[in-house]
C-alpha cells in the first residue's frame, strides 16, 4: 500500500520580485511500514519537502497524496484535523514543552485533538511511556532528563495517538553517537510494533545506514539512492 504519493511536485517561494525554487519537480511513493530517509545537505529541501507532506505548507505545482488524501486541497483547519489523526512529529530539538512533566508532555496530542476520557489517555499514555523505556521518568521535567531521554520522550508524544505516519526532521543531529543509535533502533521497533511508517530528514550517516529506503534530495531535485521505488 502507497502511503505517501508525490507526482511532479515543486515548491518556489517569492520574495519581492525574487522567486526562489526549493523543490523542482520531484516524483517519488512510499510504502506503509516503511523506514525511509531523505538525505541531503543543508538547505537542500528537506525539511520544505517534509512540511509538504506534514500539510504545513503545500506544492506549488504537483499533486501529493498522504494517506490516501490529496492533501493539495485542504485549508488550514482541515489540514490541522488531517495532522491530528494521521501524522506525528519528531523534531531535532525535542519540541518538548518545559513546564509540562513528561508524562503531559505525552498526554498532549491526545488533550488537542483526540476527545478521549481520562482513564483512556492515562492507558495510553503509560503504555507509550513504558514502550520507550520513560515510565519511571514521568513526574519529571524536561530539564530534569537527558537529551536522550527527551528524544524517547518525543518518539512516545509522536506515537501516542496511534498516527499512520511518523515524520521526523534531523532527530539525532543532537545526540551523541551511542545515544543515537539507541534512538534509531528505537523506533525501528516501534514501527515494527505498531506498523508506522517513518520518514526522515536528515544528512547524518546513522540514519542512512538503518533506513531501508533512501532518496537524496540536492539542489532541488530527488534521486533513488536505496531500497525499492
Amino acid at each position: 500500500m502507497i502511503l505517501i504519493h508525490a507526482q511532479s511536485v515543486s515548491k518556489t517561494y517569492q520574495t519581492g520580485e525574487i522567486s526562489s525554487t526549493a523543490l523542482k519537480n520531484i516524483s517519488f511513493r512510499i510504502e506503509a511500514g516503511s523506514f525511509a530517509a531523505i538525505v541531503g545537505p543543508s538547505g537542500s529541501g528537506k525539511s520544505t519537502l517534509l512540511n509538504l507532506i506534514g500539510c504545513l505548507d503545500r506544492p506549488t505545482t504537483g499533486a501529493l497524496t498522504v494517506c490516501d488524501l490529496d492533501v493539495t486541497t485542504l485549508d488550514r483547519n482541515a489540514a490541522a484535523a488531517f495532522r491530528g489523526e494521521n501524522i506525528g512529529f519528531i523534531f531535532q530539538d525535542f519540541n518538548l514543552i518545559p513546564v509540562l512533566t513528561v508524562y503531559e508532555n505525552v498526554e498532549y496530542p491526545l488533550l488537542m485533538v483526540r476527545n478521549w476520557p481520562k482513564e483512556k489517555r492515562h492507558e495510553r499514555v503509560m503504555q507509550m511511556l513504558a514502550s520507550v523505556g520513560m515510565e519511571a521518568q514521568a513526574d519529571k521535567k524536561p530539564d530534569q532528563i537527558s537529551g536522550g531521554q527527551k528524544q524517547r520522550v518525543a518518539v512516545a508524544r509522536a506515537l501516542v495517538g496511534e498516527p499512520r505516519l511518523v515524520l521526523a526532521d534531523e532527530p539525532t543531529a543532537n545526540l551523541d553517537h551511542d545515544t543515537a543509535y539507541r534512538i534509531i533502533n528505537l523506533m525501528k521497533e516501534m514501527r515494527d510494533q505498531y506498523g508506522t511508517t517513518f520518514l526522515f530528514s536528515t544528512h547524518d550517516q546513522k540514519i542512512m545506514q538503518s533506513a531501508e529506503q533512501t532518496y537524496l534530495l540536492e539542489d532541488g531535485q530527488l534521486t533513488m539512492q536505496g531500497g525499492a521505488q
